[in-house]
């Protein structure tokens, strides 16, 4: 559930945004085509270094495999993050909401920003993860690797923030227009906070939280500052596609939130099931990283 059960969400997303806003998803996928194929490559390459890493005892074997999983995940993380930091400055749009641009559009400095920090969250996310799972030495390594990697999103963190700021000051159009949205960006800005502390004082299960608190606050946040652009269109913003002129009929809407409140609970379910299977720490044996 760790390294594979992520990717089926990948996959409900792409589905659910084809049925919800077909145009858009057009629009995405046809825009960021290019992106998504280097991240579905990346994650292939993520699950062959994994199955491949164990076939020879050779520790050459295993060092090019290890390097193979780093590479693919850092290259994964790193493009999703440059998708998203292209997304949040806007791409260029025709009339008909169809991407005018190249790939060379998204990637400004910007997005490259938003991209790095990406990459430092979810190191920081996966150092905290590993550090609550692991004992002993490695352990101890792990400590380390957690105040780098804070250290590290933190400075990428406030350069995102006043970038956006600065670069695209129309983010903020929805917290002047509903202000109780700032008191999600205090909870954000709690989170960020209290993990360093949950880290001083040896409570890595609390850091986990703040770090998982932290993500979904700058994802819901990343969706308020787009609202209600779907696909946000520059320098043409009246070409952008939202969730009012990209959406599906009333009835495939309606449709789509039965089959969800129905099907959500299974899954929910039996995610937690499996998390709960794999409780506990992990016992390093001859095939470990």
């Amino acid at each position: 559930p760790l390294w594979d059960g992520n990717e089926v969400w990948l996959v409900t997303f792409g589905g659910a945004l084809f049925a919800a806003f077909p145009e858009a998803y057009a629009t995405i996928f046809s825009g960021f085509y290019l992106a998504f194929m280097v991240v579905l490559f990346a994650l292939i390459f993520r699950a062959v270094a994994i199955e491949f890493r164990s076939k020879l005892a050779a520790a050459w074997w295993r060092r090019v495999w290890d390097f193979n999983f780093f590479a693919s995940s850092l290259v994964a993380t790193f493009v999703f993050g440059v998708s998203v930091g292209a997304a949040m400055d806007g791409v260029p749009l025709n009339q008909r909401g169809i991407y005018m641009g190249s790939t060379l559009d998204q990637l400004h400095p910007y997005a490259l920003l938003v991209g790095a920090m990406t990459v430092a969250m979810f190191a920081m996310h996966g150092s905290i993860f590993l550090y609550l799972k692991t004992e002993g030495e490695l352990q101890q390594r792990l400590h380390a690797w957690m105040w780098r990697t804070f250290g590290a999103f933190l400075v990428l963190y406030l350069a995102v923030t006043m970038a956006t700021l600065v670069y695209i000051p129309r983010t903020t159009r929805t917290f002047v227009d509903h202000p109780v949205a700032w008191v999600l960006v205090l909870l954000n800005i709690l989170a960020i906070a209290n993990i360093p502390r949950a880290i001083y004082l040896s409570r890595p299960g609390y850091a986990f939280i703040s770090s998982s608190a932290t993500i979904m606050a700058l994802v819901a946040l990343f969706g308020m500052a787009l609202f209600p652009n779907l696909v946000s269109s520059s320098p043409e913003s009246a070409n952008s596609l939202t969730v009012y002129n990209a959406a599906s009929s009333d009835s495939t809407l309606w449709l789509m939130t039965i089959i969800a409140g129905m099907g959500m609970p299974f899954v929910l379910t039996y995610t937690a099931v499996v998390y709960w299977t794999f409780r506990g720490k992990v016992k390093l044996g001859p095939h470990s990283y």
